[in-house]
């Protein structure tokens, strides 16, 4: 090689280097370290970092708090990106410490369990039947999939009161083992609490655990998502339709997993390809008795927005409580309402169980607080369950769900 063909690849070698060296460079100016943009995941506190530093326009970020905390009964809100904690806010009277509770967010949670089950081949596919692990389903249920339960479309029973009744019993799993088949599954979706109580006995027998134990020990461990309350009835099968309780900042770490393909410092806590299949849509179009906007489902998770422009997906708690999850931007929003908690891990309702027979679901929800308001029950001393009074019942709130979801679609907008 001649003196002027190894100048050449000399001083391309140089600007290479010193290329790379400018964009490492630039990388630490703005993020403050060397780590990727949106490689980064919270240790034991989140680090925080200004709306402007991750590309976020500051007047939107107010603008969603603002529609956020128009509802009075918001107890707390965060947003947070690149796995850093951006804003966060809190009513009167709470902090960052105070818990909520899920309600059915924790579907979200629990099914995640079973793409962990699959490729650990524990369960076969999501397309098997349910007949395989449960043998009660050996009659004319025989046929519904895995994946109809996770899509709401199973086809199983579905009165009125859409099966809140359940929640006042003392087993939540045999009342959802007694419901029976109503029509053809995929036909129509039916948000069904049957179909995730149902989860409880699929993977206790696929992986001879309970529930809850898997959800500590396969997800929330690695994930650093330790200080929960993982409800159980009173017979103590886990709620896997609903009742966790933690904080805002704990339930963001779920929301961080899934936006990260189910990856956690490394390590792939659930199956990329599972987060894949759950961040499709699979039903579109549902319409709601209290938001005025069209949502889709997919594997226990709802599709706040589908389109060319954005894809945002939830899981998403009664009353109000959301895990709004952005994975092409990395962004998790964190909603939930003003919860009075009880204690305790297994429910026990003490003097309120004379009033689980009596009306309706949400009679019985305002018998109590009023009985509690007169004195005449002591919830906080005598009864151990999740308690959402109307202090925690959202409204404005689901006014303001188009706008909050178009707010979050366009954080990066001017």
């Amino acid at each position: 090689m001649g003196k002027g063909a190894m100048k050449k690849l000399f001083f391309s070698k140089y600007l290479r280097f010193f290329a790379s060296l400018c964009l490492l460079l630039q990388g630490i100016a703005v993020n403050g370290s060397e780590e990727p943009q949106n490689g980064h995941f919270p240790s034991e506190v989140w680090q925080t970092q200004s709306a402007e530093a991750v590309n976020v326009n500051p007047k939107k970020l107010e603008k969603l708090f603002n529609l956020s905390f128009e509802d009075p009964s918001t107890q707390g809100a965060a947003l947070f990106k690149n796995g850093k904690l951006i804003k966060e806010h809190y009513a009167k009277g709470y902090s960052k410490d105070n818990v909520a509770t899920s309600w059915s967010m924790a579907k979200s949670f629990y099914a995640a369990l079973v793409g962990i089950s699959i490729e650990r081949g524990e369960i076969g596919h999501l397309d098997e039947k349910l007949s395989l692990y449960l043998d009660y389903f050996s009659d004319d249920r025989r046929d519904i999939t895995i994946r109809q339960l996770l899509n709401m479309t199973s086809g199983l029973e579905m009165p009125s009161h859409e099966h809140e009744k359940m929640f006042f019993t003392k087993d939540h799993l045999a009342y959802a083992k007694q419901v029976k088949f109503e029509q053809a599954p995929d036909q129509v979706f039916e948000y069904n609490n049957v179909n995730s109580m149902l989860l409880a006995d699929l993977l206790l027998e696929a992986t001879g655990m309970p529930a809850d134990i898997l959800l500590r020990k396969r997800i929330f461990n690695k994930i650093g998502l330790t200080n929960v309350t993982l409800w159980q009835d009173t017979a103590g099968n886990a709620l896997t339709y609903c009742c966790v309780d933690t904080t805002v900042r704990q339930y963001a770490r779920f929301g961080l997993l899934f936006a990260r393909g189910g990856q956690w410092q490394g390590q792939q806590v659930i199956p990329k390809a599972y987060v894949d299949e759950t961040f499709q849509q699979y039903w579109s179009d549902i319409p709601s008795t209290d938001l005025n906007h069209l949502r889709g489902y997919s594997l226990h998770w709802w599709v706040s927005r589908y389109d060319d422009q954005s894809k945002i997906f939830n899981a998403s708690g009664k009353f109000g409580q959301y895990i709004f999850v952005d994975p092409a931007n990395d962004v998790v929003f964190v909603r939930v309402t003003k919860y009075h908690s009880t204690g305790g891990e297994k429910i026990d309702w003490g003097p309120l169980g004379f009033i689980n027979k009596i009306g309706s679901v949400e009679f019985r929800r305002k018998l109590a607080m009023r009985l509690s308001q007169w004195g005449w029950i002591d919830i906080q001393a005598d009864v151990r369950a999740p308690m959402t009074f109307d202090d925690g019942v959202s409204n404005q709130f689901s006014i303001n769900y188009s706008e909050i979801i178009d707010n979050l679609a366009t954080l990066n907008q001017p």
